[in-house]
């Protein structure tokens, strides 16, 4: 879930930019130092959007900038579990389908994509099923379910987010809509 946080840090203001120290210098290298770094309690910042207050520069021995602490508002992705998310397919693999949910991918494994069975198709990047015709590849739109959540801060890149689509409500988007229209034709009998 994207939220819009209030968050404290300390910036070092390099010396050749001590002559305008304003809230925009202290934006830009806020955004270079935490813009796509994750963290335990806040998820990924996805943008700094505003500062609020620069406190006094402290100066360190044997550091030539400037230490600043700052208020500041942040973007941020923070995938709880048990959330239903939207995503797009982003790249098929033999044992599932990883799902782009905001700045972060998830796994939704071959076993938690539907009870049939998928047999993976390396030509076309796609998952396929036999009984029901029906297949998940690159680009498509998928609902599902966060169920598993490791958040790596020092390597945001080895995070894993699990996901399933088994249960009702979830799913391939096109899927979702072929059961609405086949039960809706149903109770039209």
């Amino acid at each position: 879930m994207y939220k819009r946080v209030r968050l404290k840090d300390t910036v070092e203001v390099p010396p050749e930019e001590l002559g305008d120290v304003s809230p925009d210098l202290v934006k830009r290298l806020l955004q270079d130092k935490l813009e796509g770094r994750m963290d335990e309690e806040v998820g990924s910042v996805v943008s700094i959007t505003d500062v609020h207050d620069i406190g006094e520069g402290t100066v360190l021995p044997n550091h030539p900038g400037v230490y600043y602490k700052a208020d500041f508002d942040a973007v941020t992705f923070d995938p709880q579990m048990q959330e239903v998310v939207d995503g797009t397919v982003v790249e098929v693999v033999e044992f599932g389908a990883f799902v782009g949910i905001g700045p972060v991918d998830g796994l939704l494994h071959v076993s938690q994509i539907s009870d049939e069975y998928l047999a993976f198709d390396g030509e076309n990047q796609q998952l396929a099923s036999n009984e029901s015709n029906r297949t998940l590849g690159v680009d498509d739109a998928v609902r599902a379910r966060i169920v598993t959540k490791s958040i790596d801060e020092r390597n945001p890149r080895d995070s894993k987010i699990g996901l399933t689509a088994k249960q009702p409500g979830l799913g391939k988007h096109g899927w979702l809509e072929e059961d609405h229209e086949k039960q809706e034709a149903t109770a039209g009998e």
